[in-house]
């Protein structure tokens, strides 16, 4: 096996769509908006490729993707490009491939994450999504002082809201909830929900599955696949995104990443 650099698309995309929901970031980072950011290596074995990771580095630190259904061909590709890493990094990895970073770097652990699915779009529909507005650019200050107070430390990229795909509901004009994206991509027909909270003092009351259920519907209108990522230990948001039709199809873990 020898590890790669890759730069075409089209193959890189034939191998993620093996499994959409596991790499469903990954494909949406195909698309232009996030292409320029984005550094791909793969495992070849006899001219076929067995795994990919991603690092991507629009966002500091940047982030190492490396997620796979056989982790000990995932270990032997992170293990094969260490040396090309960042020395500071977060990063998404499928269970044991931590191992291989031991020697060279330091790792903080996040937890234990779960990749959650769209499969069953019946139950967004019986949700009433009225007072649920879309967020744009011009809402940027509101939106970051929301997450201020609701999630301080989320990784939010202003440049997402350039998609259409941010909702809110407001209280005497303050946001107390909000929805949206962390990858888009009509091009390759999939999206990635993020940055979903709730002020504090309105939580348990219903506001964060109305507007995800209003995002979930505007994006059905655009992509194929919707899925997303939460720790596992997140009661209320993974009873939240259950009663929405989200469904768990696979489990990673998150860290942060120093070299020595």
């Amino acid at each position: 096996m020898t590890f790669l650099c890759l730069d075409d698309r089209e193959e890189i995309e034939q191998f993620l769509r093996r499994n959409v929901y596991l790499y469903i970031y990954c494909i949406g980072d195909l698309d232009d908006f996030f292409w320029p950011y984005t550094t791909w290596y793969g495992l070849n074995t006899g001219g076929y490729i067995d795994a990919v990771a991603l690092l991507y580095e629009g966002k500091s630190p940047p982030t190492l993707v490396a997620l796979s259904d056989e982790c000990d061909v995932m270990k032997e590709l992170v293990g094969s490009i260490r040396h090309l890493l960042p020395e500071r990094f977060h990063a998404h990895l499928s269970p044991r491939v931590e191992a291989v970073l031991l020697d060279d770097y330091d790792l903080d652990p996040h937890g234990e994450h779960y990749k959650m699915a769209l499969r069953d779009k019946t139950a967004i529909s019986k949700y009433d999504c009225s007072g649920v507005v879309s967020l744009s650019r011009a809402d940027l200050d509101d939106i970051e002082t929301f997450y201020e107070q609701s999630y301080p430390g989320n990784w939010f990229d202003g440049r997402m809201l350039e998609t259409g795909q941010y909702f809110g509901v407001r209280k005497d004009t303050a946001l107390i909830s909000v929805a949206g994206v962390h990858v888009h991509s009509a091009k390759y027909k999939v999206a990635a929900l993020g940055n979903i909270a709730t002020l504090p003092s309105y939580r348990g009351k219903g506001y964060a599955k109305r507007v995800t259920a209003k995002l979930c519907k505007s994006l059905s209108r655009q992509v194929s696949h919707i899925g997303l990522n939460v720790k596992s230990d997140n009661i209320p948001a993974l009873s939240c995104y259950e009663k929405l039709g989200f469904e768990k199809v696979a489990t990673y873990a998150e860290f942060n990443v120093q070299r020595k």
